[in-house]
């Protein structure tokens, strides 16, 4: 009797605990991120809101910036890459005032477009090709979400519709394909699997907390995952919140579904059956070389297993019990050899026998007919699982059961989840991108003002709630939210008037007097200088150099990695091969979007330069500063042949002409002609480098280490 009082007691104060927990958050629906934004009524453009904010604390905008700098700026800030030649002195001929106008419509329409906001995006969303951790096993078809990205935003896809197909793409728009292939979003975070015993439970817990995570950092801009363990601690989300906004996924299953037809299937039978018997006879040929090495290290590893072992292993399948199962399956890992043990066993004779015949095997794997279209996709199963609130987020300790739903905070703007599995992530996408939600509108629009301007109205993307930081002009917020909006959710024309205003034009340039009052200058009386993120500097390199494969879209190209970075990659004693290069060396200049986003290990260039490992959501990114920057800009291979590349280039447009090669290459990384010192000292080193045996190519690597060509002015 005492035991069910003592339980009544509890259960009757953990209720009135919840409903306090219940009547807080209610309370704090008026926090300024959960009210929707309302259109100031002025001053009605981006520099008004502006000038009021800097006249409120007696500072001014600083003045506009030069020509060149401004066009390599929106050049760089749009597509990634700089102005060529061609496009420098078109812009500097035209004494228009529309001119710098029709600079910014021009780079809106280009196709590198979508793969410059693609970059910043795939940051946000975690993506890379591989699942991360231990194995960090490879995903043949993440990267259709990659290209479909890309082209979302090269079509000025209405961002509302962006949100729909990547919450639920195949409930509200079934039978379009790219739709299906924007549900990826759910499945491009890092996944842990392991070997062993699997606890399938635990693991399917494990990606729906990716999941609810991930809806909270890139859409709603909030720390929603703080909630897993317990009522957040500063923001009015709850245990409870955290858990109903999962049970939205519970039915979400991960499937990779066919894109292909039925004729390119039977032409892919084809060509792999070809390729399979290209490979048969090789395949063969080892088989007899490594066979007695095999079976001698196999029975000399048998001599050593525990009787108990042996013994499992000895009974036939079919007779072994339930622990001579397990026994057997652990004893085939111990008796069979490692690699290393059976290149150690051969023959000097044989071993350079299967040398040769790897080598073949390597040069045809790299002809292997490409995999059959499938979209990395996400689709609704029919059954839902029961989801309970998780102490402190283990799957072994379940508390109450919850239904489907919104957090609390936001119940005014709910919604009717569908208690089918069907439609529920249909009717959270619809609720996402609603016109009057209060925060999705504005968490874009701040990301894309930081993309051009350096740092965020709010300065801390993924997080408006109580720790983060408030807006510094939440006016200018709310207009550019409602804005954004009113034009159908285009992200393109938010773009277009960020990069037309006086803000984004003024000069980068210092200025003591007003640093004094707004050190980080969080009002924006001059412009950030940005450091270009890794891949853009890569990519300019190739740009200069004239390498530049500009094709758009595809698989991940692998491109030649250090020996140290393969060793990094690959510990096990067999590794040859295991980094099959792209046969075709121009794939190898493809942009840095399309190189293969290994979470495990990063290229040292990316990861000297701050490249995300792509294990979190990546809404800003560091910009260190430190030897190893320098090092491999100046003496990595890829830059040492990237320079040669350049001096080629200049030889043969400049046709020996020392002024023109200067000027030339100026403009090719810098975006401007040199001023006549720098003329005067690039001909000084030209002359000097013939007697010390000094390069063009010495030039041209000097060039491309200099800090001016990293930073966007």
């Amino acid at each position: 009797m005492l035991a069910r009082i003592t339980w009544a007691s509890a259960l009757c104060l953990a209720l009135f605990a919840a409903d306090k927990d219940v009547d807080s958050v209610i309370a704090r629906r008026n926090y300024w991120a959960f009210k929707a934004p309302i259109r100031p009524q002025s001053p009605n453009t981006i520099d008004g809101f502006i000038r009021e904010a800097l006249r409120a604390k007696g500072l001014h905008p600083s003045p506009l910036t030069s020509r060149e700098q401004l066009l390599r700026r929106v050049t760089l800030d749009l597509t990634g890459l700089p102005p060529t030649p061609g496009e420098i002195d078109l812009y500097l001929a035209d004494p228009s005032p529309a001119a710098y106008e029709r600079v910014v419509d021009r780079l809106l329409a280009s196709p590198h477009y979508g793969e410059r906001w693609a970059l910043r995006w795939l940051d946000v969303v975690r993506y890379a090709d591989t699942n991360g951790y231990e194995l960090d096993a490879e995903r043949p078809h993440a990267w259709r979400y990659r290209d479909y990205v890309t082209r979302s935003f090269n079509a000025d896809k209405p961002f509302d519709r962006f949100v729909k197909e990547q919450i639920a793409g195949d409930e509200l728009f079934p039978g379009d394909r790219d739709a299906l292939i924007a549900t990826g979003f759910h499945r491009v975070g890092p996944i842990h699997i392991v070997g062993g015993v699997k606890d399938e439970e635990a693991d399917r817990q494990e990606v729906l907390t990716e999941m609810t995570g991930a809806i909270g950092s890139v859409f709603l801009g909030l720390t929603v995952g703080c909630a897993r363990c317990h009522n957040h601690k500063f923001d009015p989300i709850l245990q409870s919140d955290y858990y109903r906004l999962q049970a939205i996924f519970t039915s979400a299953e991960a499937k990779d579904v066919n894109l292909h037809t039925a004729d390119e299937k039977a032409i892919h039978d084809v060509e792999m059956k070809a390729y399979e018997a290209r490979l048969a006879p090789i395949k063969k040929q080892l088989a007899e070389i490594e066979k007695p090495y095999m079976d001698s290290l196999t029975a000399h590893r048998k001599e050593k297993i525990e009787r108990r072992f042996l013994d499992a292993l000895n009974t036939p399948p079919d007779k072994r019990t339930e622990a001579q199962k397990a026994l057997a399956k652990d004893a085939e890992k111990q008796v069979k050899p490692m690699w290393d043990e059976l290149v150690d066993a051969l023959s000097p004779a044989d071993r350079e026998k299967r040398a040769a015949l790897r080598g073949q095997m390597h040069a045809i794997g790299l002809t292997k007919p490409l995999p059959l279209a499938a979209a990395f996709a996400t689709m609704s199963g029919e059954k839902a699982p029961v989801t309970h609130i998780l102490r402190v987020g283990d799957v072994k300790h379940k508390l109450a059961q919850v239904e489907p739903g919104l957090p609390v905070v936001f119940e005014t703007n709910g919604i009717d989840t569908p208690a089918s599995p069907a439609g529920r992530r249909a009717a959270l996408g619809n609720w996402l991108a609603s016109a009057r939600h209060p925060l999705t509108a504005r968490v874009m629009v701040n990301r894309i003002w930081q993309f051009r301007m350096g740092t965020g109205i709010v300065r801390t993307p993924n997080d408006f709630g109580v720790l983060g930081e408030r807006p510094s002009n939440q006016n200018l917020l709310d207009f550019l939210a409602t804005e954004f909006v009113a034009s159908g959710w285009s992200v393109k024309a938010i773009d277009r008037a960020i990069v037309l205003s006086n803000v984004y034009r003024q000069s980068s340039a210092g200025n003591l007097t007003m640093a004094k009052i707004d050190p980080d200058n969080r009002l924006y009386w001059r412009m950030n200088r940005k450091r270009m993120e890794a891949e853009t500097i890569r990519d300019n390199v190739l740009a200069a150099s004239g390498s530049l494969n500009g094709r758009l879209g595809g698989p991940p190209v692998r491109v030649p990695i250090e020996q140290e970075v393969y060793d990094l990659i690959f510990t096990e004693g067999e590794r040859d091969g295991l980094w099959p290069v792209h046969p075709d060396r121009s794939e190898h200049a493809r942009r840095s979007l399309y190189l293969l986003n290994k979470r495990g290990v990063r290229l040292p260039m990316m990861a000297a330069f701050d490249q995300p490992d792509a294990m979190t959501s990546c809404p800003v990114r560091p910009a260190s500063t430190h030897a190893l920057q320098a090092l491999s800009l100046f003496n990595s291979d890829f830059m040492q042949e990237q320079s040669a590349a350049f001096a080629g280039r200049l030889k043969r447009e400049c046709a020996g002409d020392a002024g023109c090669a200067v000027r030339r290459a100026y403009k090719l990384t810098l975006g401007r002609t040199p001023k006549p010192a720098e003329t005067g000292f690039a001909t000084a080193f030209f002359h000097g480098a013939r007697r010390s045996g000094g390069t063009l190519a010495d030039f041209c690597l000097a060039l491309l280490n200099r800090n001016e060509f990293v930073y966007v002015p």
